[in-house]
């Protein structure tokens, strides 16, 4: 009974989703105040029917209820709880459902914390919002209804896909979802700035933490989905430029770029129909991710199998929000004041060089993801856009952005002085270079380009502390006055600081496993020992064993340091009874910031088998630079004036009474 009530709650979303669409745009057409204070109201209760249905979901694959088909097809009973609960969104289904909670959520936030926004915003923005809702709820309900029931219920159901049962594929979607839907406020705030007519500062005072919020979370998604995708399939590799993953880079770019932009647009009320024009294209960029995930026309690992219809729905979707987008830009941007001016060499400069860059190589990312798919469907032919294209392109039209991300932060508004700031910088180029050589010298050579790699990215880390210390004033004043200024800077400095500084220490990480990883391929028996990137490894043998739905063969592996053991590590693989699909875990021991990976392959005759071996070295300074970045967005997002959005006017204090005692 309680799945049919969240089936029934889902359609009463739809339905509170279609009047929040459609009466708060009729009252701010009419200047009625009671249907413009229903956006509100309509946002709340939609958030609370939706979750309550996500809710009942839940429960069925908590308590194993077979009865409902979506249950019985991603889940078993013997599956641990966390993968039964993350079974909700690892599938087809499920995450629609958890992209809907998300969406709702999102929209009731803006209504609860946008009481400071201007009566015509408060109509428009939920408006917008309410109109994403409906689409993805009908598409939730008409093609992907996760409520369905099966009769008579089967027994057992047929397991959660097994490479899906794991921690980071846990939280993995979820924090792409909030990355996603994140992007959809900016987008409602630039469409209610085209119906308008009218962008200042104060929208971009909005815009911004919404979009530092949606960046973080996708970073830390994107991250995520990496890291797993390094230690659950067993190649080795941490990004492979598949076109799923490209799916949810290409927001993150531009999610960059419109960041960065809404800042100029705040500060000097500059760029201002380019970043209504960002924020339009960068959850156009969600969205499409979306279609190529779920419309069947991509085969990756990590895509969802969909039949055509759904692909057709949300190809409509798409084109309606996309295009109308789009067309509604370019009838109503003649009515947008153009931003104030500033000279090629300033902060604002920067950050336009920056948002160039950044589109740029969006653009290309977008081109090697799609050009193959249009050339199959316009002439048959197959062809494959691989690492070497993006390799090529994306890094070539990077370097020059690495190189002047620490200019931007000390360059002056309006017009700044490169050459002074190139003087103050000069140190933070001497330390990179020195960095780079050394770990050129402690490897032994290698690429040439590589050094210049790693010291691009010591560069980045010290300009920003270079930032940090000219602005609390060190060296040019007393230790104590240089500690106040440095822990009274806002807490938006720091958060761009820290942000910059993993951008480095994940292109050192990026670097350093490109150029000097080692790959060891050998047949091993027991009691075999192989030599890699100065370790040995002795094969102890295999072992049997099992989990709660898998049983394994896993082959132990002694670490040694020349004659000295000094650890050992477990690598297995797997075969999951219920599906009968066998996944590789592989055996990973970390040295530092670098890791010794170990993967089992094919058995081989007498007790041997087929060993691949890797040397990563630096390699956790890729995701460990995500976690700066994460740092970073969360400590700007703790900064007061990016959580008030656009200020309001101070009450003034009370008269004190005439005669009264002092």
């Amino acid at each position: 009974m309680i799945i049919e009530l969240g089936h029934y709650a889902l359609v009463l979303a739809l339905a509170t989703s279609v009047i929040q669409a459609i009466l708060p745009l009729a009252g701010a057409g009419l200047a009625e105040r009671g249907l413009i204070k229903l956006a509100s109201t309509c946002a709340v209760v939609a958030a609370a029917l939706t979750s309550f249905s996500f809710a009942t979901l839940a429960i069925a694959y908590v308590t194993s209820d077979f009865s409902v088909r979506n249950v019985w097809e991603n889940s078993h009973s013997q599956v641990p709880l966390i993968y039964r609960l993350s079974g909700i969104w690892g599938n087809h289904e499920g995450s629609m459902l958890l992209w809907l909670l998300v969406q709702v959520l999102c929209a009731a936030s803006v209504a609860i914390f946008g009481r400071t926004l201007r009566e015509s915003f408060r109509a428009i923005v939920p408006a917008v919002q309410a109109w994403l809702s409906a689409a993805v709820a009908l598409f939730v309900i008409l093609t992907s209804n996760p409520f369905a029931r099966l009769l008579p219920a089967p027994g057992e159901g047929k397991d959660l896909n097994p490479v899906l049962q794991d921690v980071g594929l846990a939280i993995h979607p979820p924090l792409l979802y909030l990355g996603y839907v994140g992007f959809s406020v900016c987008f409602s705030f630039a469409i209610a700035a085209l119906i308008e007519g009218r962008i200042d500062a104060a929208w971009a005072r909005w815009v911004r933490p919404w979009t530092l919020a949606a960046w973080t979370f996708l970073t830390v998604g994107i991250a995520t989905g990496s890291y797993w995708a390094y230690y659950e399939l067993g190649w080795g590799g941490w990004w492979f430029w598949d076109p799923v993953e490209n799916a949810s880079f290409m927001p993150w770019l531009a999610g960059t770029a419109l960041l960065h932009s809404a800042l100029v647009m705040e500060k000097r009320e500059a760029l201002k129909i380019w970043t209504v024009l960002l924020a339009i294209m960068t959850f156009s960029l969600s969205l499409l991710g979306t279609f190529l995930v779920r419309s069947g026309v991509l085969t990756s690992v990590h895509a969802f199998a969909t039949d055509p219809t759904r692909g057709i729905f949300i190809l409509a979707i798409l084109v309606f929000f996309i295009g109308g987008a789009f067309t509604l830009f370019a009838l109503r941007v003649s009515r947008l004041k153009a931003g104030g001016i500033f000279a090629p060499i300033s902060r604002e400069g920067s950050l336009v060089f920056n948002n160039l860059i950044l589109t740029t190589a969006t653009a290309t990312v977008l081109t090697g993801t799609l050009y193959p798919l249009v050339l199959e469907a316009l002439t048959g032919d197959k062809i494959s856009v691989g690492p070497p294209f993006f390799n090529m392109t994306f890094g070539l039209l990077m370097l020059p952005l690495l190189f002047t991300v620490p200019f931007g932060p000390l360059l002056a508004w309006k017009r700044g002085d490169i050459a002074g700031v190139a003087q103050r910088l000069f140190a933070a180029v001497a330390i990179g270079l020195l960095f780079g050589v050394a770990y050129y010298y402690v490897m032994n050579g290698g690429p040439v380009l590589a050094l210049f790699g790693i010291a691009l990215g010591v560069y980045l880390i010290a300009g920003s502390l270079t930032d940090l210390a000219l602005r609390s004033g060190l060296g040019k004043v007393a230790v104590n006055v240089a500690w106040r200024r440095f822990s009274g800077l806002p807490r938006s400095a720091f958060g761009a600081a820290l942000a910059h500084i993993g951008l480095g220490v994940t292109l050192i990480g990026i670097v350093a496993v490109t150029a000097f990883e080692t790959e060891t391929v050998v047949e091993m028996k027991p009691g075999m020992t192989v030599y890699a990137a100065g370790y040995t490894l002795r094969f102890d043998g295999m072992r049997n064993g099992s989990g709660p739905n898998y049983s394994e063969e896993s082959g132990h592996f002694t670490i040694g340091r020349g004659s000295v053991a000094i650890d050992e590590v477990w690598s297995s693989k797997r075969l999951y009874q219920a599906r009968r699909m066998p996944t590789t875990e592989a055996g990973i021991r970390t040295f530092g910031l670098s890791q010794l990976y170990v993967s089992l392959g094919d058995q081989i005759s007498e007790g041997g088998i087929v060993v691949r071996i890797w040397w990563k070295p630096m390699i956790l300074c890729i995701w460990g630079g995500t976690l700066f970045m994460m740092a970073g967005g969360f400590v700007s997002l703790s900064d007061r004036r990016l959580r008030v959005g656009a200020p309001t006017r101070a009450k003034r204090p009370k008269a004190m009474p005439v005669g009264s005692a002092q």
